[in-house]
């Protein structure tokens, strides 16, 4: 694609970390996050994307070849990128997705589902949002691992109930949400593990990388402390 005509990316943050969640837990990850996310879910841990009291004060616009450039010099080959937001999937990650292949990088996606999916994508992660608009039938066909986020114990069938049409091969995790696993709240921490002995498809997750607060040791990631569905005093 010309130089010219590529799209520019809202770029929120980008650092390089490891992904601390699912199927890949612990593999080294440059992160790209995406501003802009149309769910608004009440406890979102990236409430900066699109929250009106925690927006930036001015969010970045890069080109596919700008953004792989930054991903080989600020990680070694080897490490995977994630494409997140936010809700990446309102973007055409094509040229992005292109550009960092011709890097010699895998790329991964972590999104919601509501649009469909743009770009030569190795590996999707489906977190669909049953109280907000429901992932496309498309989208959830593709995923490689679906992650639940359980904020109260009924979360857990209604975010089942968004699956029609999932691989039979597809990881399936129940993570609980943040500030419930923090303050081991456990309604929500018993009803996961209930669930995963009732229907042995199902895995129990955690965000490691919140207890080794990895993600804070690079000097691009967003360290403002937004509380929304966590804890201030803490940053989350």
């Amino acid at each position: 694609m010309d130089a010219a005509k590529q799209p520019k990316y809202p770029v929120y943050e980008r650092f390089y970390t490891w992904q601390g969640e699912g199927v890949h837990l612990g593999r080294a990850a440059y992160f790209i996050r995406l501003y802009g996310c149309p769910q608004h879910c009440p406890w979102c841990d990236s409430a900066g994307t699109w929250h009106p009291e925690y927006r930036p004060e001015s969010v970045g616009l890069m080109d596919a070849q700008a953004l792989a450039d930054a991903v080989a010099a600020e990680s070694p080959a080897g490490a995977v990128v994630i494409i997140t937001g936010g809700e990446p999937i309102l973007f055409d990650l094509a040229p992005l997705t292109d550009a960092l292949h011709a890097i010699g990088r895998r790329v991964h996606i972590e999104t919601s589902g509501i649009a469909p999916l743009r770009g030569e994508l190795d590996w999707v992660t489906l977190s669909p949002k049953p109280t907000q608009k429901w992932p496309l039938p498309e989208v959830v066909a593709h995923a490689d691992e679906v992650k639940i986020i359980v904020h109260e114990p009924q979360d857990i069938a209604a975010g089942l109930a968004t699956l029609d049409g999932l691989r039979d091969d597809a990881v399936i995790w129940l993570h609980p949400e943040w500030s419930r696993a923090r303050e081991r709240e456990m309604r929500v921490l018993n009803a996961i593990t209930e669930a995963v002995k009732a229907d042995p498809r199902l895995r129990a997750g955690y965000q490691m990388h919140k207890l080794y607060r990895a993600d804070d040791l690079d000097e691009h990631s967003d360290k403002r402390l937004i509380p929304l569905g966590g804890n201030e005093r803490l940053g989350y």
